[in-house]
């Protein structure tokens, strides 16, 4: 079969991605929860229960953050359909920051993910990083294979081979034996379900691709026949917990029992997202992730308007989420963002796939407002208004001083410690920088100016803002962010008079022209940098970095960033090597200029790492302990220049053309007081 690129094939993703985060921030606060306890404690779920558990709406979880970070592994690999398990393990390996994203880090032996995580990290490549030879039967037949899928399927629209194939792979990489098959299954019927939308035909193809006498076949058989018998949800669940229960199969979480849910949910639900949200959630077990896979399932078949509309159970799902996720990862280019961010790189991973040119809505604006209903994290931020989507198009309105504004970076110190008590650690960068231009798209009678919200010493927030336009023409205003303007973690759209606008598109272009260093008092230009070494102190000098075994990396930036320079000085204690990395793309995508030692003679080598490290140029470089240097980097186009002291290295390669900066120290221990980062040419 081939890829099916429907009209509206964007759209589905969209709500498929809409679904899988609704599903997961619905499920999230009661985890775990058996189904007697949440009868007795919430009752039926009919809605988000967060208020009633004092926890928040929008989280970081394993399930939103590596659904959508392990398949950026396509995109690394040249968009090929025949990626393999070991090149995905790769990703893994770039993308985590070892006991801080993604996963839970439960340990060898008892988070299978974890356990995957440290045989990868020890050099044994996927599959056998995650095979039940290595790591038992009931380790490897966990629930994670399936959580982390719906991605391969919604690049395979309509190709359930595709989907299978893909699933197969990726799911290989931590686990085994029936986990892969249930992740297989939730693939294929996801792909499917572009092109059809009845359930018994979608099961009934996806059984087509597992083993006919596996234990999935055998469960999935067991509940379709007892919803033919029995219409009662209830009935059929104390059937499936009788039969497939958490008491029958070991481990922490087992696949079996979830994905028994997961198709008795399907089948009960009556075609309807609310219905069968009420259902997956009221059964208990592992519900952020049943309800994920669910309700991605659900979004893609029925698309937005079947997650809007229910004439069984009204909820606003949408309204609460505002489409605000966050994917914290060692490249912090996604930290910070949003459904349809997440859908527009999944549509284009699966076009460049198929040899289809990349959308680009709107001149490829960052927040372009192009699929029904969606604000791309919008929200009233300060002031009495409203915000709407309207004709592909966010509508602020509201009365005089009224702010309208989407999150850049972390939204304030006390939900980022939030994050870091439940191990699942919102590790961001701002997506805005001093140096560069915010522009809006906007058509209304009413001035409107463009605003940035930053943390300013001692973490207070400050306001800056370009000068009022008007008119009641379509017409841009631009606004380039000043150096004082760091980390900037919000901007939007004020209506300093009050009144109405239409944001048809609004954006960010240009390199940033940035100094880090330590503020007098604060913390959050700290959080700013996406920690990858095993210790980051700041008491003393401002970057102290320390790396006990293995390179550490301390990243900022994005992949907007091109072609620009990064300076820093860089004082080596005790350390293997040191260095500064530039067009960052994680823990082992980078170039990077660093001071090393070959035999016992001081050299300086620019290289590349693309898992594996290449030296593009060396030379002699007699670096001393307790001595402070000064490194840069240039990155134009293909051309790499590294320099320390009078010494210059040039290389010409274009494996990686866009990145942040970081860092880097290798055993050891180094310090930093500024870097710097500037347009390519200005010094």
């Amino acid at each position: 079969m081939t890829v099916v690129f429907q009209d509206d094939y964007a759209e589905r993703v969209y709500a498929g991605v809409l679904g899988k985060v609704i599903g997961v921030y619905l499920g999230r606060p009661f985890e775990g929860w058996s189904y007697e306890r949440i009868q007795s404690e919430l009752g039926d779920i009919e809605g988000y229960v967060h208020n009633k558990l004092g926890v928040p709406l929008i989280v970081t979880d394993d399930d939103i953050s590596g659904t959508f970070t392990f398949v950026r592994a396509l995109a690394d690999n040249g968009y090929d359909v025949n990626i393999t398990a070991e090149q995905i393990g790769q990703a893994w390996l770039n993308y985590l920051v070892e006991e801080r994203t993604i996963l839970w880090w439960g340990g060898m032996g008892n988070s299978t993910e974890h356990t995957a995580y440290l045989r990868l990290k020890d050099g044994i490549p996927a599959p056998l990083s995650g095979a039940a030879e290595l790591n038992g039967k009931i380790v490897s037949e966990q629930i994670g294979a399936q959580i982390f899928i719906d991605g391969w399927a919604m690049v395979s629209p309509g190709d359930p081979d595709q989907a299978a194939l893909l699933a197969k792979q990726a799911a290989t990489v931590s686990h085994d034996g029936e986990a892969v098959y249930g992740a297989i299954v939730l693939a294929v019927m996801e792909a499917m379900a572009f092109v059809e939308s009845d359930i018994d035909r979608l099961l009934d193809g996806a059984l087509s691709y597992i083993p006919a006498d596996s234990l999935i076949r055998r469960l999935i058989d067991d509940v379709r026949g007892w919803h033919a018998k029995e219409k009662d949800w209830r009935a059929t669940r104390a059937q499936l917990a009788s039969v497939y229960g958490y008491d029958k199969y070991g481990g922490n979480c087992h696949m079996v029992p979830n994905h028994g849910l997961i198709i008795h949910a399907l089948l009960h639900g009556e075609d309807d997202f609310a219905q069968t949200m009420k259902i997956i959630n009221t059964c208990g077990w592992d519900t952020d992730c049943n309800s994920g896979n669910v309700g991605c399932l659900m979004g893609i078949k029925n698309g937005v308007k079947g997650i809007d509309e229910s004439s069984i159970l009204p909820v606003d799902w949408r309204g609460p989420v505002a489409d605000r996720i966050y994917v914290p990862t060692a490249d912090p280019t996604w930290g910070i963002s949003d459904c349809a961010s997440e859908a527009l790189f999944l549509v284009n991973t699966a076009r460049r796939m198929a040899g289809e040119e990349a959308l680009t809505p709107k001149g490829n604006a960052q927040f372009h407002f192009s699929w029904p209903g969606s604000v791309q994290g919008f929200t009233v931020t300060h002031g009495t208004g409203q915000v709407s989507h309207q004709n592909r198009a966010l509508l602020a309105s509201g009365a005089a001083g009224v702010r309208v504004g989407t999150p850049v970076f972390s939204p304030s110190k006390d939900v980022s410690k939030y994050f870091e008590k439940r191990n699942y650690a919102l590790m961001a960068s701002p997506r805005v920088y001093p140096g560069q231009t915010i522009y809006a798209d906007l058509e209304g009678p009413d001035p409107a100016n463009l605003y940035v919200a930053f943390y300013g010493n001692g973490d207070r927030i400050e306001i800056l803002r370009s000068a009022a336009s008007q008119n009641s023409a379509q017409y841009r205003i631009e606004y380039k962010i000043p150096p004082e303007a760091h980390p900037v973690f919000e901007i939007g759209v004020e209506l300093p008079d009050g009144g109405r606008v239409e944001v048809d598109a609004m954006g960010w272009h240009g390199t940033p022209d940035v100094e880090f260093s330590k503020p007098a008092s604060g913390s959050m230009w700290r959080r700013a940098w996406v920690d990858g070494v095993d210790n980051l102190w700041s008491f003393v000098e401002p970057y102290r970095l320390i790396q006990n075994t293995g390179t550490g990396l301390l990243i900022q930036g994005t992949r907007d960033w091109h072609d620009y320079e990064v300076s820093a000085d860089v004082t080596p204690h005790l350390a293997k090597a040191v260095g500064i990395a530039a067009r960052v793309q994680g823990m082992r995508r980078y170039y990077a200029l660093k001071l090393t030692r070959v035999g016992l003679n001081g050299v300086v080598q620019l290289v590349r790492m693309l898992h594996t490290e290449t030296v593009l140029a060396e030379a002699s470089f007699p670096w001393r302990l307790n001595q402070r240097v000064e490194l840069a980097i240039r990155a134009i186009g293909s051309s790499i220049t590294g320099t320390v002291g009078e010494v210059t290295l040039t290389a010409d390669d274009d494996r990686l053309t866009s990145g942040g900066i970081a860092l880097l120290v290798e055993e050891g221990r180094s310090a930093t007081d500024t870097v710097c980062v500037r347009p390519a040419g200005q010094g």
